[in-house]
C-alpha cells in the first residue's frame, strides 16, 4: 500500500470529510498542517497554486478536491466501497448536491455575525479579520455566489426535513442503504454546523439525522501520524510519480498530451494551476509541474468543476 499524505488543517469541512474516508477505509496516514489562509508555501510548491482544503499526497502524485480523493481512496482499498456497486451514480449525484448546495447553505449559517463571534472568540480581532479576507478572495471570480444569511436560514428546513424523512424510512443505518460517499459528503456541513452552540441546535432538533450522523462520525479518522511540510515536500522530490491510467486521452475540445495548460476550479478557489496536460480521462485530468522544492508532480484534478484554458 502507498504512503498517504494529506495536507489538511482541524476545522476544514472538507478535511474532516477526507478524514472521515480514511476512517471508513481503515487507512494510515501522515498528517500535515496547513494554514487556513494563504499564503501555504509548501502546499504551492506541491500544486502549483491550487489552494482548496485538503489536498492528497501519495509520493510524487497530488490530488485535488475530495470528489477526486474519494476515487483514489478506493483505488487504494476497494472495501468497504465508497461507490456501492449499482448505486454509483445516485451516490455520487447526492454527493455532489451535498458538497455544493447544502455546504454552501452551511458556510452563510456559520458565518452570521452571532456564529462568527463564538467561533473565533479565542482569535485576535486582526486574525479574526484576516480569515474573513481570505474567504472573500476565496469566493471571488467563480460561479460559487454566497447565499445571503435569510435565504439560508428560510430554506433549510427544506433540506433538513427531507433528509430526516428519507433516514426515518430508509431501511439500513445509513443513506441509499449502506454507508457510501454521499453520507460523508452530506455530514461534513453538519459537522461544520454542530462545531458551536450557535449553529448546532440547526442540526440537533433532527432526531433521525443526529442518529444518522453520530453513527457517520462514528467511523473515526483512521490511524494518522504527524509530519512536517518539508518532509512531504522530500517525499515528493524523492519519488517517481505512479504510471498514468490505463485509459484512452480523450477530450472534446482539442486538448493534446504534452501541451502547457491552465488548469482551474469552476466554483470558487479559482486560481489558476500550469503545467503539462499529460492525461485526460473520463473522470480526471493530470498536469505535470515541477518546482524546485517539490521536484516533478503529477497534479490529478476531477474533470467535473474545472476548466482547461491554453496557455
Amino acid at each position: 500500500m502507498s504512503e498517504l499524505i494529506l495536507h489538511h488543517y482541524p476545522a476544514s469541512p472538507f478535511a474532516e470529510k477526507t478524514r472521515l474516508l480514511l476512517g471508513f477505509k481503515g487507512l494510515s496516514w501522515h498528517s500535515v498542517h496547513i494554514s487556513p489562509v494563504m499564503p501555504k508555501p509548501g502546499l504551492t510548491a506541491l500544486t502549483g497554486g491550487y489552494r482548496k482544503t485538503p489536498v492528497l499526497q501519495v509520493g510524487a502524485d497530488i490530488y485535488c478536491d475530495t470528489a477526486l480523493i474519494a476515487r483514489r481512496l478506493e483505488q487504494e482499498k476497494a472495501s468497504p466501497a465508497l461507490f456501492p456497486e449499482g448505486q454509483e451514480l445516485i451516490t455520487q449525484a447526492f454527493a455532489a448536491w451535498a458538497d455544493s448546495v447544502v455546504f454552501a447553505h452551511a458556510v452563510s449559517l456559520v458565518f452570521q455575525p452571532e456564529s462568527v463571534a463564538v467561533r473565533f472568540a479565542k482569535l485576535p480581532p486582526e486574525a479574526v479579520k484576516a480569515f474573513i479576507a481570505d474567504r472573500a478572495a476565496l469566493f471571488s471570480g467563480g460561479t460559487a455566489a454566497r447565499i445571503p444569511a435569510e435565504q439560508a436560514r428560510h430554506q433549510w428546513p427544506v433540506i433538513m426535513g427531507r433528509l430526516e424523512q428519507q433516514l426515518q424510512r430508509e431501511q439500513g443505518d445509513f443513506l441509499f442503504g449502506e454507508p457510501s460517499i454521499a453520507d460523508f459528503s452530506m455530514a461534513h456541513p453538519l459537522w461544520f454546523l454542530k462545531a458551536t452552540p450557535v449553529t448546532s441546535p440547526l442540526v440537533d432538533i433532527y432526531p433521525a439525522v443526529s442518529a444518522w450522523h453520530a453513527r457517520v462520525m462514528g467511523f473515526g479518522h483512521g490511524s494518522a501520524a504527524e509530519m512536517s511540510a518539508e518532509d512531504a515536500l522530500a517525499v515528493a522530490r524523492n519519488a517517481t510519480p505512479a504510471a498514468l491510467p490505463d485509459e484512452l486521452f480523450d477530450e472534446p475540445n482539442g486538448f493534446k498530451a504534452g501541451q502547457q495548460v491552465t488548469l482551474s476550479a469552476t466554483d470558487y478557489g479559482v486560481d489558476p494551476v500550469v503545467g503539462e496536460l499529460l492525461f485526460a480521462g473520463h473522470e480526471e485530468l493530470i498536469l505535470r509541474r515541477t518546482d524546485e522544492r517539490g521536484g516533478t508532480v503529477h497534479v490529478h484534478f476531477p474533470r467535473l468543476g474545472f476548466r482547461i484554458q491554453a496557455n
